[in-house]
């Protein structure tokens, strides 16, 4: 505190002037002890709230639970906030084209200066860019005739046979049955809209009816290569799983999906029971099983790990309804297993043992808090009886920390689910499942959607050979 001045020293104006500044400080002070005492009252009102459990459930978010980021309005930017400049990347350019279809080399006759003559003087690049263009597109017709006559031998009619590839049946040939699932069943463009890309865009008139009949005739051809994936799934060691709704005829199914090595298997069906993976494995057992802690996803492997990644969000979701006990220390461990995870292929075996000893017992130690919030204690429950299944990955360098990677794989299903609506008939949404098979396992094995899908109309697998396995 500033010390009194003498006050038999001051003037009368001095006086008056010391007193409005005392009065303006009294003000503020009134103020801020105004705003404390609310915010006491209110803090005193939430903790009687929570010692008697009487708070509402905090709001889920997809911070804290599954539910998906679509669902969660963004909030509107304030009017006038300058938006961050983006960070800037070293200065590139397109890579020119190896071999371009044209060359344009353009030269000074004179200069555009003075007039100058510069035919006979050396002239070097000074700029080289590329112009690009894509050529008319339009549908390239063959027309077929099969010549015949009566036999003058034994006077039977015959008729010429077709070419190989050029056999009687639908006039759209594999190349268009090959776009159009293509453009349905990856960018979900409806049937409606696909007959117009082909009149519009390519030039070539196709009614919806023939793009279902391609459909129909494509199912034996993916229906081959998803049993070829489905060897590959129930073989792998590691499997990831997860599952998401659909819409087929009217009902809800679910789309499952389980991802192996090197392979992704979309299965739709009409449950969400354990009855499903069951079906798909067929008795195989993978050494690890990596998923949600969903109870049809549980028992499939020798082993399980649990996604991680899921527990987070179940842990923030038990510290936002307001247990301080349990929770937080969980986060932190759930935190520093998954950092340690990402670090798994830049440290040697002995360091992986080291850590994972050093999480153990960490994680042996938050199993001890008691908590007494209500989400608390359903945690440590669950965790008490999960505990050998957080963390397998540390053990095996294959397992991941989460099932992120089956996530992923249903992304795009999420988007067709939006976009379409669902399926009118069951083959359409087993025919769905079988190309989003092909186009998953494609990627894995290094073909875009479009090579894969033509692989596979043209009776090949996508799928590379395992390598064999050498003796010690």
């Amino acid at each position: 505190m500033q010390p009194l001045p003498e006050l038999e020293r001051l003037t009368e104006a001095e006086k008056l002037e010391l007193i409005r500044q005392q009065h303006a400080e009294l003000q503020q002070a009134h103020t801020k002890l105004a705003h404390a005492a609310e915010q006491i009252a209110r803090l005193t009102a939430r903790v009687a709230e929570l010692e008697q459990g009487t708070t509402a459930p905090p709001k889920k978010t997809p911070e804290n639970s599954s539910v998906p980021p679509s669902s969660t309005p963004k909030p509107n930017v304030p009017k006038g906030r300058r938006r961050r400049k983006r960070k800037g990347r070293p200065g590139r350019g397109r890579r020119l084209h190896p071999d371009p279809d044209k060359k344009v080399e353009q030269w000074l006759r004179e200069c555009p200066e003075c007039g100058c003559d510069l035919r006979a003087v050396e002239q070097k690049p000074h700029a080289v860019y590329e112009r690009i263009e894509l050529p008319p597109v339009k549908p390239h017709v063959t027309l077929v005739r099969l010549h015949g006559c009566r036999c003058p031998q034994c006077g039977a009619t015959v008729v010429a046979r077709p070419p190989p590839g050029l056999e009687r049946g639908s006039p759209f040939g594999q190349s268009i049955a090959t776009l159009a699932l293509y453009l349905h069943y990856t960018q979900a463009i409806s049937l409606e809209r696909l007959r117009g890309v082909f009149g519009e865009v390519f030039g070539l008139e196709i009614s919806e009816g023939a793009l279902v009949n391609l459909f129909r005739r494509a199912r034996a051809c993916v229906a081959k290569q998803t049993a070829a994936v489905l060897e590959r799934v129930r073989t792998s060691r590691v499997v990831c799983s997860d599952e998401t709704s659909a819409r087929v005829a009217g009902r809800t199914w679910w789309e499952w999906v389980f991802v192996g090595e090197g392979a992704v298997l979309h299965e739709l069906a009409a449950s969400r029971a354990k009855s499903v993976p069951e079906r798909v494995m067929a008795g195989a057992r993978p050494e690890v099983w990596v998923a949600d802690l969903f109870g049809s996803q549980q028992g499939h492997g020798s082993k399980a790990q649990v996604c991680l990644a899921h527990q987070v969000r179940d842990v923030q979701y038990a510290i936002d309804a307001g247990d301080t006990v349990f929770a937080p220390a969980m986060l932190a461990f759930l935190q520093r297993a998954v950092h340690l995870g990402r670090k798994r292929e830049q440290v040697k075996d002995s360091t992986m043992q080291r850590h994972r000893r050093e999480l153990l017992k960490r994680l042996a130690a938050v199993l001890e808090l008691e908590p007494t919030q209500a989400d608390g204690i359903r945690l440590r429950k669950r965790y008490l009886k999960v505990r050998e299944q957080l963390l397998v990955f540390m053990s095996d360098r294959e397992v991941p920390t989460t099932n992120n990677v089956s996530e992923q794989a249903l992304r795009m299903s999420a988007v067709f689910r939006k976009v379409t609506n669902g399926f009118r008939v069951e083959w359409g949404a087993e025919l769905y499942g079988g190309v989003r098979t092909v186009v998953a396992t494609g990627r894995q094995q290094g073909f875009t959607a479009l090579a894969a899908l033509r692989t596979t109309l043209e009776g090949e697998s996508i799928l590379a050979p395992l390598p064999t396995p050498t003796a010690d």
